[in-house]
């Protein structure tokens, strides 16, 4: 008899591992069944303030697989059918149709929990008016994009300054708004330090964005109609036609708290190298669901990123159809833009320096994205982090134009190999005028951190 795969979730993660693990295993060894409480499969998330700001001109450009292509490789996907218990002993899961209200259960000999992430989204006055809207799905995305279209007037408001900030109001200034974002930070986009951040908020008031720090939100203010007509503050009200969340997420685990599987310090499900949950031999996890381990630091983090979601579907897929795969663990690299300023990181900042206790070094420098008498080089702004006594890499930030952010992926796999910043100096990189500059402005950082350890002892 075939055994039954059960995956919770339909998006990278859940139909990731369900793809991999029909191709190692056809209908007659293993039934594949996964439900999606949702109205898409297999999309971009990332890709939702893009095409909300007109970069990408449809919906089903972010669709890299529909319900319907799923089924044609003999998964059987379900759509509109939201999971809400999970019976560990009983080896089963309670879902609800909902379009039909029907609920039943169904039996597993393997499990895949591919819950997700939900945005933050704070018990405030007024946070469930019309027009105040989060952005984590596309009907989310759909639902904003109605909004914009129905909206006479053309203020908004973005709160929080994350990844998902930032490219919201861009993709709002894109359409013509005049956008104010407020976030409670000393400066935009606390994954950086607050030094490379003030960079970040210099480049958005260039741009027009009025960006307001130290924003404590306590209220949505409403108009007549019910509908958003202002954001407060303990300080001043900012009038909006449409209000943007952008707080960041937690993991989605409310049906794992429940069922009692393990959950780490940021309330993800923690999993060994296989992606296999903890102590349960059927149970695997993998997306923004999970925790996993920080290859820098050495400890769990909370890393929630499509890149990751879809490796881990990779190794639970293999796992579940016979193979055999690991994931060894992150550094934290990521990358973003605001308009034509690009962001990136990778490794520790100096707070997650000082919080696992590391000793280090830090340096900055100015280059240029090509040679500097070359057309089009643009300047850049790299800072890198050092352990004060061995050197190690610790981290890299980059703010530049175009040509500066993709850098970052030197340092990530720098770190990766747990090299020294000496050691970085002699890396053999690609070189042209167009390029880059004879000193790729990463190994610059990387001569004078090297310089910063000796001088450090």
């Amino acid at each position: 008899m075939s055994e039954r795969l059960v995956v919770i979730g339909g998006d990278a993660a859940g139909m990731s591992a369900a793809s991999q693990a029909r191709r190692l295993k056809g209908p007659g060894e293993l039934e594949i069944v996964a439900f999606e409480r949702g109205h898409f499969s297999s999309y971009s998330a990332c890709g939702i303030p893009y095409w909300v700001g007109g970069d990408v001109a449809t919906r089903d450009e972010l669709i890299a697989r529909s319900p319907e292509e799923h089924r044609e490789r003999a998964i059987d996907l379900r759509m509109r059918t939201e999971v809400t218990a999970i019976d560990v002993p009983g080896q089963r899961v309670l879902s609800r149709d909902l379009e039909a209200g029907t609920e039943a259960w169904t039996g597993f000999d393997k499990l895949v929990i591919a819950t997700g992430a939900r945005p933050k989204r704070p018990a405030l006055p007024g946070i469930d008016a019309p027009g105040v809207h989060g952005v984590q799905t596309l009907d989310d995305g759909q639902a904003l994009l109605d909004s914009l279209e129905g909206s006479a007037g053309r203020r908004a408001v973005v709160v929080g300054a994350g990844y998902i900030g930032v490219e919201m109001a861009e993709a709002l200034l894109n359409r013509g708004y005049e956008v104010t974002v407020l976030h409670r930070g000393e400066q935009p986009m606390a994954t950086l330090d607050p030094d490379m951040g003030r960079l970040v908020h210099r480049a958005m008031d260039g741009l027009g964005i009025t960006t307001v720090a130290s924003a404590e939100v306590t209220k949505i203010l409403t108009g007549e109609d019910g509908r958003v007509r202002a954001v407060a503050t303990d300080e001043a009200e900012y009038p909006a036609d449409v209000v943007v969340l952008g707080m960041g997420v937690v993991p989605e685990t409310s049906l794992a708290r429940a069922a009692g599987l393990p959950l780490g310090t940021y309330g993800g499900l923690l999993t060994d190298l296989a992606m296999r949950v903890r102590g349960h031999a059927n149970i695997w996890a993998g997306g923004d669901c999970v925790e996993v381990l920080d290859l820098v630091s050495g400890r769990e983090r909370y890393v929630p990123l499509g890149t990751h979601a879809n490796k881990h579907g990779q190794v639970i897929g293999s796992n579940v159809g016979g193979g055999y795969a690991t994931f060894p663990g992150v550094v934290g690299t990521a990358v973003s833009k605001v308009c034509d300023l690009e962001l990136a990181r990778t490794g520790l900042r100096e707070k997650d320096a000082r919080e696992v206790g590391l000793r280090y070094v830090t340096v900055t420098v100015e280059s240029t994205s090509r040679a500097g008498y070359y057309p089009g080089a643009a300047p850049m702004t790299v800072k890198m982090l050092a352990e004060r006594r061995t050197g190690r890499l610790l981290g890299v930030q980059i703010v530049g134009r175009e040509g500066a952010g993709k850098r970052v992926d030197i340092a990530a796999v720098a770190l990766t190999a747990g090299m020294t910043v000496e050691a970085m100096t002699a890396l053999d990189l690609g070189y042209a005028p167009p390029f880059s500059p004879v000193w790729d402005p990463v190994l610059v950082a990387a001569r004078k951190a090297t310089a910063a350890v000796r001088a450090a002892g």
